[in-house]
């Protein structure tokens, strides 16, 4: 960052960067201003999206970073808060999808999803709201899927990872709404437009010729549109699914 911190500065701290949901989310909030905190547990690979946030004028400030580890997370927020900006927006946008049958998932299997999905994710809630919470201002948004609502053959440890963040959003909702802090729950129900989707089933990515699978910037606008909301009409949970997709 070539910047230095001026009082103005906002940041956005997305974790779970990817390259498509995760990635968007930071671009469309770098449009607006925010200087776009992005992590992943290897920071080499948030190289080009990084290159391509300078590209379009905005900043970024790329983070090795597990989410998992209480201690990164503490060190993570704690960095963003005194050297770059304080956090107004914070994205909790780690997946944890694996399919095996319940005689085939393993304890390991079970934890590292659950580690994945539903502890990074307290982690990362908590240690934002208390940097948040003095401000009285502040969006924690979390990313769900159809596992958040319903469990399905060979999701066991998924589903139980994205049952509990959807709890876990609830509960940081009640909380610390009163105390101005948005926190909403985003399902997304789809396949989204990504490499695995396109190499791993060609033929339901056809299906973005008719805009039947998820735009990762549309989905980025929807956070963009959340965190705008006036206080007087918040949203704390919300579905985007393709119009064609079934539910």
């Amino acid at each position: 960052m070539n910047d230095p911190k001026t009082a103005e500065s906002k940041a956005i701290l997305v974790v779970g960067a990817g390259d498509a949901t995760g990635g968007a989310i930071a671009r469309r909030f770098a449009r607006e201003g925010y200087i776009a905190c992005v992590t992943r547990r290897t920071a080499d690979k948030l190289h080009p999206l990084v290159e391509q946030i300078e590209a379009a004028g905005g900043k970024a400030v790329p983070f090795g970073s597990d989410a998992r580890k209480e201690d990164e997370v503490i060190e993570l927020v704690t960095h963003i808060e005194k050297e770059i900006a304080p956090i107004e927006v914070a994205v909790f946008n780690v997946g944890g999808n694996v399919r095996f049958g319940i005689l085939q998932t393993t304890t390991r299997v079970y934890t590292k999803v659950w580690e994945m999905a539903a502890l990074a994710g307290f982690l990362t809630g908590r240690e934002v709201a208390r940097v948040m919470v003095p401000r009285n201002r502040g969006s924690i948004f979390f990313t769900g899927a159809t596992a958040s609502l319903r469990g399905r053959d060979g999701f066991a440890a998924f589903s139980g990872a994205k049952h509990a963040l959807r709890a876990l959003a609830q509960s940081m909702a009640r909380e610390l709404g009163p105390q101005g802090i948005h926190v909403a729950h985003l399902v997304i129900d789809g396949a989204i437009d990504t490499a695995f989707i396109r190499e791993t089933f060609p033929e339901r990515y056809k299906l973005k010729e008719q805009e039947g699978i998820l735009d990762p910037d549309a989905i980025a606008e929807a956070y963009w549109q959340l965190h705008m909301q006036k206080k007087s009409a918040w949203t704390h949970e919300q579905d985007l699914r393709p119009w064609l997709e079934a539910w």
